[in-house]
């Protein structure tokens, strides 16, 4: 199922994740799934993919600046129980996001659902750009969410499956 994921940078601070969260739950918006990283990666290769595309090499220097200026982020990616209302939230309390197409595949929690799924993406010439999943007890189902670089083309290898 496509659903749209927003991505977020919250600061690095002891509380502002609770301050995200505690922002959703007043408002009985729920998290489906989420994932947390340090955002110097993430930055890094936003830098790079935007270096090559304007046919800029990036010196040393700025991979310094870079680095020491996305320490101070998390990047957040999240899916709610409501992703327009989250979204007016996060614009009235001035987070700075961006949404994106992601697949959310609920699978059973057993050994190979997961490389199952994988592999029907592969088999379709789709490249995984990343992944993440929530955790069940072991007889119930997961949530992965996975981001391909062809959304469109993925969403009908699955509904093909479903049918």
């Amino acid at each position: 199922m496509v659903r749209t994921e927003i991505n977020l940078f919250l600061k690095n601070l002891p509380g502002e994740l609770a301050k995200l969260t505690l922002l959703l739950s007043e408002n009985q918006i729920n998290i489906d799934a989420i994932t947390i990283q340090d955002a110097t990666s993430y930055v890094e290769e936003l830098f790079k993919a935007r270096g090559k595309a304007l046919k800029r090499h990036a010196t040393a220097a700025s991979y310094g600046i870079i680095q020491k200026d996305s320490e101070q982020f998390a990047l957040v990616r999240l899916l709610t129980s409501d992703t327009d209302k989250t979204l007016d939230l996060l614009t009235q309390a001035d987070y700075f996001y961006e949404i994106t197409p992601v697949m959310a595949i609920e699978l059973d929690n057993q050994p190979g659902t997961l490389a199952a799924t994988a592999k029907k993406i592969g088999d379709a010439g789709i490249n995984i750009s990343y992944v993440y999943g929530s955790v069940s007890a072991a007889d119930g189902k997961t949530l992965f969410v996975f981001h391909p670089e062809d959304i469109d083309l993925a969403a009908r290898v699955f509904k093909r499956a479903d049918a």
